[in-house]
């Protein structure tokens, strides 16, 4: 089987060399990598050259329509995952920038596709506490990491199957090429932060279409400075999250925009059933 990493990057370079310094310590790494460069010429050097790598360069400007509305994530995936068809991916293992593999990712996530070639493959992602001076310690990262407590972590070598849709995410997961081409990957209308990969979720869950967390598949995520609720990415989120509505017939990210709510930030207009900035029409 022809496993393809895939990881979209704008930035986060440092994160880039750790993730990728963890490759070398992973069982049974991916035949090819793919990484997308969205609007950043510095990738392509910190990446290298050679047969099993290969960096694709996004433009915001002329990426799905050109739109200016926030990087186009989305749009940078696709293209990601047709670059990796086009070289004879069988298997295609999404990895966000900010997380290392864990030893076991790739096998796996092999593993799992050999048996569930109809399901999302999703591993569990923990996270690390902010960097120690001497960096992160591949011996340590199992000891110093915490699973997210939201989301199915089995042990290592066992799965389980969900129809949990809502909680698909996009930092770690695989599929094989026939499904991609069955879910048509991910809808190019989000740009900028949040609900293309629940969108994604949906359209498995439209398909019939299950999810399969795989014990054994973690990816170790990197500390990062966050704001809760993220307000730096407010009009990001009434944007996709109203193209989500449009299109699933209900709001994502609900905890969120409460927030921004009992911040005084946005306002719900119960009969339209529209977010919105506080004091600007609903629409």
């Amino acid at each position: 089987m022809h496993v393809t990493l895939i990881t979209v990057v704008h930035g986060r370079h440092e994160h880039l060399r750790r993730h990728q310094e963890g490759l070398a310590d992973v069982d049974e790494p991916p035949a090819t990598r793919i990484v997308v460069a969205v609007d950043d010429p510095a990738v392509a050097p910190i990446v290298g050259d050679g047969p099993d790598v290969c960096t694709v360069p996004v433009a915001s400007s002329v990426a799905a329509g050109g739109s200016g509305d926030g990087l186009p994530i989305a749009h940078a995936r696709n293209v990601g995952a047709d670059t990796a068809i086009v070289r004879g991916a069988d298997l295609l293992v999404f990895l966000d920038v900010d997380c290392i593999p864990g030893p076991g990712l790739f096998r796996r996530y092999r593993e799992a596709a050999s048996g569930a070639r109809d399901r999302l493959l999703c591993g569990p992602v923990a996270y690390l506490p902010p960097r120690p001076s001497g960096g992160y310690r591949a011996d340590a990262l199992t000891t110093s990491a915490q699973p997210h407590p939201a989301r199915p972590a089995p042990a290592d070598g066992t799965h389980l199957d969900s129809d949990g849709h809502d909680l698909f995410w996009s930092l770690s997961f695989a599929l094989t090429t026939p499904l991609w081409s069955v879910l048509g990957g991910f809808h190019e209308g989000y740009r900028g932060y949040g609900a293309e990969d629940t969108d994604f979720g949906q359209q498995a869950r439209a398909a019939g279409v299950g999810l399969r967390w795989v014990g054994g598949a973690t990816a170790y995520h990197q500390h990062h400075p966050v704001s809760d609720p993220p307000v730096e990415h407010l009009d990001d989120i009434l944007r996709n999250g109203a193209l989500f509505r449009r299109r699933w017939g209900r709001w994502p990210m609900t905890g969120w925009l409460e927030a921004f709510a009992a911040a005084g930030l946005v306002s719900h207009d119960p009969v339209t059933d529209r977010w919105a900035r506080t004091g600007v029409a609903s629409g």
